[in-house]
């Protein structure tokens, strides 16, 4: 079919961070997709504050100078899929009746002044029936998502001032879970927490659906402070260090230090992940998959951050449980291949939401759709 006949245009996927714009094109294949472009530009401490734009201006040059430098094929498209920062969004998961389709946006409108902590008229409102993993409930589970219209106006002006066609925006969590949840669906609770340069994002995964999703305070940048602070060193030199012992304990003094640098800073890592472990099984009172499961025993470690060495097993030994890098191609790629042409493995977990932003704008299919 010729590309200006097609009612659904292909997109490609746009991340935009607190520190950074990454930008992915898929390419369908016979079977599955390929990376046909990538790239990325950082963005300047300010532009991007709590989820909000502060500097549009220099968004909107952060945006073009990443699709100049792109690398691979140029991206001809101007239809892109974005990601909204879940600091500004309220998710939660509503029970209803069962009733037709149709008449499930009208009963969610209009309980919404019950689950949603704004006025109605300030913020727009998405949802989406869950399928259940065993259809034998008596209700339907609704994952319904507000914004704010002020962040959500800023962000479509800025993609447009780019010149930009916005076909979809979309929680940076549910991007993130599509890209890195093996066929959308997993029927155990599972922890995917993604380590940025300036915040980390923590999403539960439950059966066909994100469950709940919320920031945590430390990010990979933290860590290298902590090591530049303790060594006398400045950041770059510090990040070096990062990389090269993780959170090991080496035989050399050098290696020993940075590890006792990172000690504390992990260990409130792995405290404030569990306070959501123990917020899941406490406040998640049912799951549709046979038997009930509120023990999360999985936890999914993406982002840049979680190339840190020593990271997941220092999380096991901790939390005494199974901490594993995600693959953020486990639904792109064939299962045996992890490294792509100009892009590692290790780099591709920082794209991981940016990958699930372009499944997306290839025409993945799933709940959020």
């Amino acid at each position: 079919m010729l590309e200006f006949l097609t009612l659904h245009p292909q997109a490609f996927g746009l991340d935009i961070s607190g520190l950074s714009v990454k930008a992915v094109q898929l390419e369908k294949k016979q079977k599955g997709f390929r990376l046909a472009s990538f790239g990325n530009t950082e963005l300047a401490e300010g532009v991007i504050e709590g989820g909000e734009i502060k500097k549009e201006e220099q968004l909107v040059g952060a945006i073009s100078r990443t699709l100049k430098q792109i690398r691979g094929k140029k991206i001809h498209t101007k239809y892109v899929v974005a990601a909204l920062s879940e600091e500004k969004a309220f998710v939660q998961v509503v029970q209803i009746p069962r009733m037709k389709e149709e008449e499930v946006a009208q009963a969610i409108h209009f309980q919404a002044e019950n689950y949603i902590p704004y006025p109605i008229d300030t913020v727009y409102i998405d949802f989406a029936v869950i399928t259940p993993l065993h259809n034998h409930v008596d209700h339907l589970d609704v994952l319904v998502a507000s914004f704010p219209r002020t962040v959500v106006d800023a962000y479509v002006s800025a993609l447009e001032k780019a010149g930009l066609v916005p076909m979809a925006l979309e929680i940076d969590a549910i991007a993130l879970t599509r890209a890195v949840v093996e066929k959308g669906v997993s029927p155990i609770p599972i922890l995917v927490v993604d380590i940025g340069s300036a915040r980390t994002k923590v999403s539960i995964f439950s059966g066909y659906s994100v469950r709940f999703t919320t920031s945590l305070s430390i990010c990979a940048k933290q860590f290298t402070e902590a090591v530049a602070k303790s060594l006398h060193v400045d950041e770059e030199k510090a990040e070096e260090f990062k990389r090269h012992y993780g959170i090991y304990t080496p035989e050399d003094a050098l290696g020993q230090e940075v590890f006792q640098a990172m000690i504390p800073t992990a260990t409130d890592f792995a405290e404030q992940i569990a306070k959501y472990l123990e917020y899941y099984e406490s406040h998640v009172p049912h799951q549709h998959a046979g038997q009930p499961q509120k023990k999360i025993t999985k936890i999914m470690l993406c982002g840049g951050g979680a190339n840190l060495k020593g990271l997941p097993e220092f999380l096991m030994r901790t939390m005494k449980v199974e901490v594993a890098q995600g693959n953020p191609w486990i639904n792109i790629l064939s299962p045996d291949v992890k490294e792509l042409p100009l892009l590692s493995f290790q780099e591709s977990l920082g794209y991981s939401c940016a990958l699930g932003l372009a499944l997306r704008g290839q025409g993945s299919k799933e709940i959020y759709d």
